[in-house]
Order: structure tokens, then C-alpha cells, then sequence
């Protein structure tokens, strides 16, 4: 997608409101961390993510000005076996090799689907980890976003290095 066409999707949620304003559930995992770096990364760099308890997440998106999502009733959530992440990428026709791998990594980890790709099981526990050290969702989300961050990079840039490292070669031999 075009930086243009972002716009006009954006435009069709927040008019010329900027920065955007999004919302989900509290304590994020996966899914609600992935989302948000997508929304910073690729969509609004200055977007306003918001959390509200479960049962208020819509209420509060028509109230803050925010478009929810990943909860059923938003417009952007789980279709089928599809997590939010792929949906923010269908939505706004997001055409980028790094997303094309990280995908089903966020997929796999967020629907307990480990099977999908070997580093979401990897995902999976980072996330959970984040969550017993960061009470705050927004320290939470800062410190998952690294996360996401190096996920990226090594999915559109280092994904096919090795790790060599092998001391006992390195050992004088007698």
C-alpha cells in the first residue's frame, strides 16, 4: 500500500485528527503488542495506543475517538484462523517482505498455533515474560515493541545469518 492510500484509510477512521488514536484491551500480549508496533512502524509514528478493560473497550473507543481493536466488535480482530496483525496488513494492504514473515510468527504465537512457524513459540514466551515483569501497559508496550523491533529486522534483514560459534574448534589441539 501507498502512503497515500495509508492516509486515505486513516482519513476514513480520524479525518484529519492527528495523531490517531487506537485502543484495546489491557495487559497486552502478543497480539496487542504486535498491532501497536505495526500502527508506529508503518501507519502513525505518533499514534496514541490506549488500553481499557475488557468490557469497556468499545465504549471507550467512542468516547477517546479511537478505533479498537483486537475484540470482537472492532474492526479490526481475529477473522477465522487470522490474528488482528494479519488484519491491520489486509486492511491497509500492507506489501512488505519483513511483514510477510513476521505474520505467522504473531499468528502463531497469538492463537497457541507454535506449529505455524519456529520462532513463534519463542514469541509466545517473550510476551508472557514482558507481562510478569511490567505492570504498566504502556512500560509493557515500550519495552514489547523492542521486541517487535528486532523480530522485524531479523525477519527483513538477518534472517538468514547462523549462529557459528563453536569454542571447542577453537581449542589447541595436543
Amino acid at each position: 500500500m501507498t502512503t497515500v492510500s495509508i492516509d486515505h484509510r486513516l482519513h476514513d477512521w480520524f479525518g484529519a485528527r492527528r495523531p490517531t488514536r487506537w485502543i484495546t484491551r489491557e495487559r497486552p500480549k502478543i497480539d496487542r503488542i504486535a498491532c501497536p508496533w505495526l500502527i508506529r512502524r508503518f501507519l502513525d509514528p505518533e499514534a496514541d495506543i490506549l488500553f481499557a478493560p475488557t468490557g469497556e473497550v468499545l465504549s471507550a473507543a467512542t468516547r477517546e475517538g479511537a478505533v479498537a481493536f483486537d475484540i470482537p466488535g472492532a474492526p479490526l480482530t481475529h477473522q477465522g484462523e487470522l490474528c488482528s496483525f494479519d488484519a491491520f496488513i489486509a486492511a491497509f494492504e500492507l506489501d512488505d517482505a519483513g511483514l510477510r514473515v513476521l505474520a505467522p510468527i504473531v499468528r502463531g504465537a497469538d492463537t497457541d498455533r507454535h506449529d505455524l512457524a519456529p520462532e513463534a513459540a519463542g514469541l509466545h514466551a517473550l510476551s508472557l515474560g514482558l507481562t510478569v515483569l511490567f505492570e504498566d501497559d504502556d512500560e509493557l508496550l515500550a519495552q514489547g515493541l523492542i521486541i517487535y523491533d528486532g523480530f522485524y529486522a531479523w525477519a527483513s534483514r538477518a534472517q538468514g545469518q547462523r549462529h557459528d560459534w563453536r569454542p571447542a574448534e577453537l581449542q589447541p589441539q595436543p
